[in-house]
This record gives structure tokens, C-alpha cells and sequence, in this order.
């Protein structure tokens, strides 16, 4: 799914496996090495707002439209910074399991590096993420649509070819590449109090997190979000009024 974070303001084998482990941290070096790393390869998204969710939240929000990115998600932040970090001699073919997005991010920026990608989908996905997987240039590997399923394929794959398994949020170099998008909104949008970010896997918002606390100082520090019933918009929304909303989203 491609997702937009939303930051609110008060109104005033022979391949390589590279997995995260528990003596690793992705660090602010990290992140800002990915951000130089992607640097001509991916979209500064804009930020948009909308006065009608203004209304409702009774908080100033700004949406990071990551769905704007390359390949339709940010994605592309961790799968660009991911092989491009592949030592030389290792970056001869890369392996990763996807129900579509991922998969497509990997795709492009193996095709920008110049190497072969092979994505182990779900036999269920959806057509349209495979046509656009193979439109990138990789080649599809089909698996059963459960987890084992997928990490067995991958790892089947990954011996075949000595491609470098390059996992959707997992790896450390995904994760600092999905932080990059914090430096952006914080820049785009100073002085900002809360950051709400989607959450699946998890790499957006490890990498973010890492970003954004690191960055910002004060008593308030950084106050991050999980999920949106936590702000209480339910508690300030009827169905009713959600309905015909019909506002305006501005520049």
C-alpha cells in the first residue's frame, strides 16, 4: 500500500544475507549516508495539506505524499540505498520477497545499478504489481501467499543465483534509506509536534524514528504516533460528519 505520513501542528549462500541482528543499530550516519546515496535517484515529495482534515483534527496537518514517489511508494528510498551500499563484488544479482511494492522498488534501482532482480510474489497478487515488476526488468518467482512460504522461495532463489537477499524491512540499509523521508518533512516543515506514520513491516517507521529523534531537540523532544485513533480525531468525528467531507486539499 502506498502510504503518505502525516506530521501535525498545533494551530498556533554465495549470496549474501544481510538481516537486522540484535547487536545492530541503524544509526543517523546511516541515515544521512542513504540520503546522499539516493540523491538524484528518487522524488522530494511534496507535502499537501487540506483544510476540511484541519477542521476535524483541530490540528494543523501535513500529509508527505510518498504515493508521488517512484514506483508509487517510498519504497524506492531503501531498495536504492540497498544496492547501491553492495560492496562490488557482491552486487551481481539481487533477491527479495513482495507482494508488490518492494518489489517493484527493488526492480527499478537493480535496473539502474545494471543487475538482475528476482521478486518472489505471492501467487494471489495482484496482476497489475507483477506486470510492473516484470516492466522493470526482474524476473517473477511465484511462492504460496503465507510467510514461510515466502522466506523459503527467497532463500531457494537466492542460492540458484548468488543474488544478495535484500529483505522489505528488515535490512539495515532499507531502513535507513525509508528515514530519509524524515530529514525531508523536517525540513519542508519546521517546527513540527507529532509525526503519524503508517506502520506494516516496520522500516518506514524505525528508519524515521531514528531520523527524526536524533534531530530534534527541546522539551517536547520527539513525540511519535502509531496509529491515528491515538490523536482522539475518532473522538471529535461522527459518521455522519465524516461522510460529505468535499473539502478542498491545498498547495
Amino acid at each position: 500500500m502506498a502510504c503518505a505520513v502525516v506530521a501535525a501542528r498545533r494551530v498556533s549462500s554465495t549470496g549474501v544475507v544481510r538481516m537486522m541482528t540484535p547487536s545492530y543499530c541503524v544509526t543517523l550516519k546511516d541515515v544521512q549516508e542513504a540520503q546522499r546515496r539516493i540523491q538524484g535517484f528518487v522524488h522530494s515529495t511534496p507535502v499537501m495539506t487540506c483544510s476540511s482534515l484541519d477542521a476535524l483534527a483541530a490540528r494543523k496537518l501535513f500529509f508527505k505524499c510518498e504515493l508521488l514517489q517512484k514506483t508509487g511508494s517510498f519504497k524506492i528510498r531503501g531498495a536504492i540505498n540497498a544496492v547501491k551500499s553492495l560492496p562490488s563484488d557482491k552486487c551481481t544479482a539481487v533477491v527479495t520477497h513482495s507482494s508488490g511494492n518492494h518489489g517493484q522498488a527493488l526492480a527499478l534501482a537493480a535496473q539502474i545499478m545494471g543487475i538482475p532482480a528476482y521478486i518472489v510474489v505471492p501467487n494471489t497478487a495482484a496482476a497489475c504489481k507483477k506486470s510492473a515488476i516484470l516492466g522493470y526488468g526482474a524476473l517473477v518467482v511465484d511462492c504460496e501467499p503465507t510467510d514461510k512460504s515466502r522466506a523459503e522461495v527467497a532463500a531457494n532463489t537466492v542460492q540458484k543465483t548468488g543474488g544478495v537477499l535484500i529483505h522489505p524491512n528488515q535490512d539495515p540499509a532499507v531502513i535507513a534509506g525509508q528515514g530519509t523521508i524524515g530529514f525531508e518533512i523536517l525540513q519542508q516543515v519546521p517546527g513540527l509536534e507529532a509525526l503519524v506514520i503508517p506502520v506494516g513491516g516496520g522500516g518506514m517507521l524505525a528508519g524515521i524514528a531514528v531520523a527524526v529523534k536524533a534531530l530534534v531537540v527541546g522539551p517536547l523532544g520527539f513525540l511519535l504516533r502509531y496509529l491515528l485513533p491515538s490523536l482522539r480525531i475518532r473522538d471529535r468525528v461522527s459518521r455522519s460528519s465524516c461522510a460529505p467531507l468535499g473539502g478542498k486539499a491545498d498547495r
